[in-house]
């Protein structure tokens, strides 16, 4: 990410300052650019140009006429090469070494003591300038990815550019301070920054050339806009180029760069702040010695700038910093940087907010600093910037949040301001994301306990109804099994939850519903739904070979005008019902046939299947009438077989007739496992238009459900 965001930084440089030095240049007189829509029109620009470099390579000499020629040349190629549509036909028409040799002054002709070169660095400042416009054009080396890479920075360079540009650095060293010395100092730092950027071969000429001591030492020249240029330079050669950063710092440019990030003009602490960012990435023997010549405090201060840009570098830098050890994590936030880098945090600039996180994020993996950025307000922003769409910005958001997640006094504020509802209904853009909100909610997870549950129950009790509702939500998520008594029925955290259930408001009836499922899963390793049917209850058998056998038989039903052949003996074995027909005052008692006038003979003969079984295969075909038996007969293992082969079938159409057969039989398995449905399967039953009055009428079952699932819990995890 480091890395990434460096990059970024580089480029962005090179475009702004390609875009201060055309905004300068604009001020000039400018010559409109031919258009190329023609084949007559790029044949005319053609023309143009040729003519052009036709006269730059007639007039390098010393002549005033020449000189002349030579300036309005370079000014109307100048002009062109804006305009990137063009910049190939210039350098087609063979305009670069013409350029080139015009960096240099020609021989001087001395016409008297005194005299003086005509147009003396115009020429010259004019050809660096055209010459990093040319070297800042692109060309798109992958469609696929989009990436761009300037296409004439080496033809530039080979035609020998370099040493001249290195030269010109040094003008002012020969020749008085004067505007025209300042100008074509500063375009040859212009062109040597856009030759090099994104080059890593040349980066590496420039040194070898000498280039690098004139650009430090122009760090201290008193015209501001070459100081900027400098910078710019070097901040450009530093970007990952190890022998390059060494050769700055060898070269005493750490003072000098510490003075001007305190400077109050925003494009040198700008530019400066980028040399040292560039400086310090991946090289710590560096970043040691930029601390050690007090960057700290200056960089700290530069978060409070009224340039956006030095804010963002400087947050950066921070960042990066902080990597250093744990010293220097709080050190930086002992000197005052957490205020300003969370008011960053709510800027309508993306970057800003990016870097501002980028930095808390690494800050907040010390433990002293993580209290105390929550306490400055940090929290609440950096939950704000998980809706981001940047992946980048959600993910340093996130990282900062997994930070603080590990300080247990920040535990309750994330929880009271929704911040677990957040991190569990966000939509991360990229996989390290998402890992780490996952891992930020297994910290919490792990934290629910001792005086942070007790931190927590009291505001779940004492609290204002939105808060009471968000501690409840984030403990149904996050709290251990032991603890789901004391807290949603001692404390009353299951009304809370059936309240959001039971809202006209979608969101919470979906939080509600979600943390209730949750939480019947807690309670049971396995739901109602998924558990197996009940072992047969402990008795003797008489077996398969009996069932329906006239031998032994000791009373008939006659069931839709058939015969069915059974055992008293087995019969009274199996259920209550059965032991009151044939012991009790009833009809039957003494009847040799019975009759059975509200059961299918298929439905009967499964039921005494079971009887002399205790075991049976419970077709869906049967179930609803099996289970209208097994409880008009109080056959409750039947019972539970029937339930658990109803419950397979449950589906969103189906679920209310499912709640309602439960009610009717006593089917207590079956109503939980509707229950369960309803809760698991809230998106898709929350647009039934029904959905509300089932709300209603489950209600009150889900209130006894949870209160006898979490009591048995705890009654069971006592007994082991």
């Amino acid at each position: 990410m480091e890395n990434q965001k460096l990059t970024e930084r580089s480029s962005s440089s090179a475009r702004r300052s390609l875009k201060r030095k055309l905004e300068e240049d604009l001020q000039d007189d400018r010559k409109v650019s031919p258009s190329l829509s023609s084949e007559d029109g790029h044949q005319d620009l053609e023309r143009e140009v040729r003519t052009q470099v036709e006269i730059l390579e007639s007039s390098f000499s010393s002549s005033e006429s020449d000189r002349a020629s030579s300036k309005r040349a370079i000014h109307v190629l100048s002009e062109f090469a804006k305009n990137e549509e063009i910049v190939n036909v210039i350098v087609d028409c063979g305009a670069v070494p013409a350029l080139v040799q015009h960096l240099q002054a020609p021989p001087h002709v001395s016409e008297g003591e005194g005299s003086h070169m005509p147009y003396e660095h115009e020429v010259e400042k004019g050809s660096a300038f055209t010459l990093g416009l040319l070297a800042i054009k692109k060309t798109q080396v992958s469609f696929s990815k989009g990436i761009c890479q300037p296409e004439h920075q080496q033809l530039i360079v080979d035609a020998g550019a370099l040493p001249h540009l290195v030269n010109l650095l040094k003008r002012h060293r020969d020749a008085k301070n004067s505007r025209a010395v300042n100008g074509v100092i500063r375009r040859a730092a212009d062109a040597v920054t856009n030759l090099a950027h994104e080059n890593s071969s040349i980066k590496t000429r420039v040194r070898v050339e000498g280039g690098i001591p004139p650009l430090v030492e122009l760090l201290e020249f008193v015209d501001s806009k070459v100081q900027r240029a400098a910078a710019g330079s070097l901040r450009t050669l530093a970007f990952k180029n190890d022998e390059n950063k060494n050769q700055i710092v060898e070269c005493s440019a750490l003072p000098t760069l510490m003075l001007m990030l305190r400077s109050e003009d925003t494009a040198i602490h700008y530019e400066a702040v980028g040399v040292i960012g560039n400086l310090v990435h991946s090289s710590p023997n560096i970043k040691k010695e930029v601390l050690l010549a007090g960057a700290l405090q200056p960089v700290i201060g530069l978060l409070s700038s009224s340039c956006s840009e030095s804010q963002r570098e400087a947050a950066l830098l921070l960042g990066q910093f902080a990597a250093t050890d744990s010293d220097c994590k709080i050190h930086i936030v002992q000197r005052g940087a957490v205020p300003p880098l969370i008011e960053m945090l709510q800027s309508p600039d993306a970057q800003l907010r990016e870097m501002s996180a980028f930095a808390l994020g690494r800050l907040a993996q010390d433990t002293h600093n993580q209290a105390g950025i929550a306490h400055c307000g940090g929290i609440i922003p950096l939950l704000k910037l998980l809706d981001s769409k940047n992946g980048s910005l959600q993910h340093n958001a996130a990282f900062a949040l997994y930070g603080l997640a590990d300080n247990e006094d920040n535990v309750a504020d994330l929880i009271k301001v929704g911040g677990v509802q957040k991190l569990q209904d966000g939509e991360f853009i990229v996989k390290p994301t998402r890992d780490c909100v996952a891992k930020t909610l297994k910290r919490l997870e792990e934290k629910i306990h001792g005086r942070i549950l007790g931190h927590l129950l009291y505001l779940m009790r004492i609290g204002e109804k939105v808060i009471q509702r968000r501690v409840a939500l984030a403990l149904a998520h996050l709290c251990a099994p032991d603890d789901q008594k004391i807290i949603f029925i001692d404390n009353s955290g299951l009304e809370l939850l059936l309240e959001l259930f039971d809202s006209t408001n979608l969101k919470h009836k979906r939080d509600g519903s979600a943390a209730l499922c949750k939480l019947a899963n807690k309670a049971s390793s396995l739901s109602q739904v998924d558990a197996a049917p009940p072992s047969p209850v402990p008795q003797v058998y008489l077996g398969e070979q009996y069932v329906n056998n006239s031998t032994l038989s000791d009373v008939t039903f006659l069931v839709e005008g058939k015969r069915f052949y059974a055992h008293r003996i087995c019969l009274l074995a199996s259920s209550d019902a059965f032991r009151a027909m044939f012991d009790g005052g009833y009809r039957e008692r003494d009847a040799k046939d019975i009759e059975i006038p509200n059961i299918r003979w298929d439905v009967f003969e499964l039921m005494m299947r079971y009887i002399y079984t205790g075991s049976v295969d419970v077709n869906l075909d049967v179930a609803q009438d099996l289970l209208r038996a097994a409880d008009q007969y109080l056959l409750e293992g039947l019972k539970r077989l029937c339930e658990y082969a109803i419950a397979q079938d449950i589906s969103v159409e189906s679920v209310s007739l499912m709640f309602e057969l439960s009610e009717a039989f006593n089917a207590f398995t079956l109503r939980n496992a509707c229950i369960l449905f309803i809760l698991e399967k809230f998106d898709q039953l929350s647009v039934m238009p029904w959905y509300s009055h089932l709300i209603q009428r489950v209600l009150p079952e889900t209130r006894s459900y949870f209160v006898r699932a979490l009591t048995r819990a705890i009654q069971a995890d006592m007994r082991v």
